[in-house]
């Protein structure tokens, strides 16, 4: 978790949302709420590690947050491949990452590239 704690030191967001519980709880999210790049980053492993896999990385993405992810969340990302050109190795790919109850917190579509080593 030491990561997750200097993220604010490395990326410069500290908004109290994520880090002032006080702050938090008199919003109408009641509660801290995780930063969305913990649960858009991973999308970003899935792509890298599993489809398309070693090498992939995302060339344009659009996401949408239709519900908070709160503090203690578990979290399950899940893609698809919409199309894929392999002669370009570029593919379209939609995303959802849902929380512990089956919740929607991210939904989005991605274009991706995968690199292959020159021979």
């Amino acid at each position: 978790m030491e990561a997750v704690e200097k993220s604010p030191q490395v990326i410069g967001d500290c908004n109290p949302l994520h880090f002032d519980a006080e702050f938090a709880t008199k919003t109408l999210f009641g509660r801290l709420l995780a930063q969305g790049g913990i649960a858009t980053g991973l999308l970003h492993a899935l792509v890298a590690m599993d489809l398309p896999g070693p090498g992939s990385v995302f060339m344009s993405q659009q996401w949408s947050f239709p519900r908070p992810v709160f503090i203690g969340d578990t979290l399950t990302a899940t893609g698809a491949v919409k199309s894929w050109r392999e002669a370009r190795s570029i593919g379209s790919m939609e995303f959802s990452v849902l929380n512990q109850d089956g919740e929607v917190v991210v939904r989005g579509e991605a274009t991706v590239f995968k690199a292959k080593p020159h021979a």
